[in-house]
């Protein structure tokens, strides 16, 4: 073949790649037509890893809301900047004497940003404060906070509904989640369902028990007429249908959450109290008696996107800030800027249009393109923290978000997936069948998104189904 030909080829062949990268498949131009969502509210990026070429872009730089997809870009900035192995620790200080089984003073715990800090690692730390030979605290229960800047936002400003686990607030000191799980268990032979509160906050009364009804488990939540504050009440009947459900409910009085909490576990632990729980200060210039130590943050990682968990984000990303501005409490600001630090170095240059709101993705500012989002993905690939950034996803048809999935072959992809208001997204590592993995991203905006989810599907399975055809010899 003449030189001139064979670069008219390798152009041709060039222009057909193209071609192919910039059309969208047709099943998925398909599905978005039944789900009446336009291709142009589609962003999609299909790249073979490691490094390899770009099997399907479609409006690659449109800047779109990835929801929490966003937590991607908060994985692999903490990996980077605090290593899989970082722990939070929450040092408690025993200020005084202890003489006789009392403590003459105060015992202190501080905050700094645990994101998992379970009542049942308070507990152990309580049972280690009886155990060092304290029955009774003279003084109070301090708890320090000021690591954190007192958040910007009310717990509704998102959605309007403060009760969602989602909308609780950053906070150094943030135990449970700032949220208790009532769970309800028939009792058929009682007509009732009893109601057990985990975890038990003083000052507050829980309404043991609701009456049964023979309805049909549906709007379940609706039907018990619940209404939260210092007392918790049910006004109508719980289904004996639905069995044993929990709600998982965050308290509607956050600010004084902690000290409920502490008052309540210290009481449990029979230990007795002659002052109360109450915010304060730790202190600067005096080691600790000991430190609560959490688990590392690959495993927290894994929690927090499988099951998508917002507030965890926002913890980590508030380390981030105090991890960079240590002289200064963290705040929404600091985490944005340490987010946009991050990535401005790890991906710079950012594509125009390109907003950083925060680290969960619940929010309606944040603007990511599908291009930034599949180099992010390329660079999780090749990044010494890959195992723990790909171990951290949901894993299609098998757990966390994505346990329900059937495009796929069960195990065949890792995904993080996105859902607000009006906006549909999913983005990961697929693996195909000729063996080669790819980056996938694929975001829509549009008021039918939720609908363009079996777009999603088709994208998927376009791309696991990337074997050659048989060649002949």
């Amino acid at each position: 073949m003449s030189l001139p030909r064979a670069l008219a080829c390798l152009v041709f062949a060039l222009a057909a790649l193209t071609a192919r990268a910039q059309t969208l498949p047709a099943e998925a131009r398909a599905a978005l037509e039944r789900a009446g969502v336009p291709a142009s509210a589609l962003a999609v990026v299909v790249r073979e890893l490691p490094a390899g070429p770009t099997r399907l872009a479609w409006q690659p730089d449109m800047p779109q809301n990835p929801a929490s997809v966003t937590k991607l870009l908060t994985t692999l900035a903490a990996l980077e900047r605090l290593g899989t192995g970082w722990t939070w620790t929450t040092p408690v200080w025993l200020q005084g004497e202890i003489r006789d089984g009392v403590l003459e003073g105060s015992l202190v715990i501080q905050g700094r940003g645990d994101p998992q800090l379970s009542a049942d690692r308070l507990r152990a730390a309580l049972r280690r404060v009886r155990q060092m030979g304290v029955l009774e605290i003279r003084g109070d229960i301090v708890l320090d906070g000021s690591a954190f800047a007192a958040p910007e936002a009310a717990a509704g400003d998102f959605d309007g509904d403060p009760s969602r686990p989602y909308n609780v607030q950053p906070a150094a000191l943030l135990p449970s989640f700032r949220t208790v799980g009532y769970t309800f268990v028939p009792d058929p032979g009682a007509g009732v369902a009893r109601v057990l509160a985990d975890p038990p906050l003083a000052r507050t009364a829980v309404q043991p028990t609701v009456p049964l009804s023979a309805a049909p488990c549906s709007d379940w939540r609706t039907a018990l007429g619940a209404s939260f504050g210092p007392a918790v009440r049910f006004a109508g009947r719980y289904p004996a249908a639905c069995g044993e459900l929990a709600w998982y409910v965050a308290d509607p009085d956050p600010a004084s959450y902690d000290a409920r909490l502490l008052e309540a576990l210290w009481t449990e632990a029979g230990g007795r109290l002659g002052g109360r729980a109450r915010p304060g200060l730790a202190p600067r210039d005096v080691a600790p008696s000991f430190e609560l130590r959490s688990p590392p943050l690959a495993d927290l990682l894994r929690d927090m996107n499988k099951l998508s968990q917002n507030t965890m984000a926002e913890q980590i990303t508030r380390t981030l800030a105090l991890q960079r501005r240590p002289d200064l409490p963290a705040d929404a600001a600091g985490a944005r800027a340490a987010l946009r630090d991050w990535l401005d170095e790890a991906l710079g240059p950012l594509p125009a249009g390109t907003v950083v709101d925060n680290g969960s993705g619940l929010s309606r500012a944040t603007r990511l393109s599908a291009g930034l989002l599949a180099r992010l993905l390329e660079r999780g690939y090749a990044s010494p923290a890959m195992p723990e950034f790909v171990a951290s996803l949901p894993v299609a048809g098998i757990d966390g978000t994505m346990r329900r999935a059937k495009a796929l072959v069960p195990g065949r992809a890792h995904l993080k997936t996105g859902s607000l208001r009006d906006v549909a997204a999913l983005a990961g590592y697929v693996f195909a069948d000729s063996g080669r993995r790819y980056a996938f991203v694929a975001l829509v905006q549009h008021p039918n998104a939720a609908a363009a989810r079996p777009a999603f599907d088709a994208l998927l399975q376009w791309t696991a189904r990337d074997a050659p055809p048989a060649t002949t010899p």
